[in-house]
């Protein structure tokens, strides 16, 4: 695991959804997040979106979505460049809620610079009903140091 940086994004988020890494708020954001494919650069993940993020309506709460599409924009960055990243521009946009898949791909690199778009789809039909486009720049922080800030 020294050299690999998926294995390293791997256990860094099975750090947070175990609530090891973090402070805690993710683990109720996260909660039933599930891995369905990951290879370097790119992450498939399936998730029910869990009662205590939603609002009275069943609604998806837009700040439990942000901190979702930037944790796995975040995993998948750190999957292709080995090294933590600082979103420099976010932007999300959502249509719905519902049982989900979330595909996160880097789309460009830069240098200091990685593209990641994190997509939402419906379960079932594929349509996409969130989409976070992120822009990362690396920085000389440790996860260790990440969990803390």
């Amino acid at each position: 695991m020294e050299g690999d940086p998926l294995k390293k994004s791997l256990a860094w988020l099975h750090g947070v959804l175990q609530g090891k890494i973090g402070h805690g708020i993710e683990i109720r954001v996260l909660q039933g997040l599930q891995v369905i494919h990951a290879e370097r650069g790119f992450m498939q993940f399936g998730f029910i979106v869990p009662n205590v993020v939603s609002d009275v309506d069943g609604n998806w709460h837009v700040g439990a979505l942000a901190s979702l599409l930037d944790l796995v924009g975040a995993i998948t960055t750190f999957s292709y460049a080995n090294c933590v990243s600082t979103v420099a521009d976010f932007n999300a946009s959502y249509y719905s809620t519902e049982h989900v898949e979330i595909e996160s791909r880097v789309m460009a690199d830069k240098g200091k610079l990685i593209h990641v778009v994190v997509q939402v789809r419906k379960k079932g039909n594929g349509e996409v009903i969130a989409v976070g486009n992120l822009w990362m720049a690396s920085n000389n922080l440790t996860i260790a140091q990440m969990s803390n800030l």
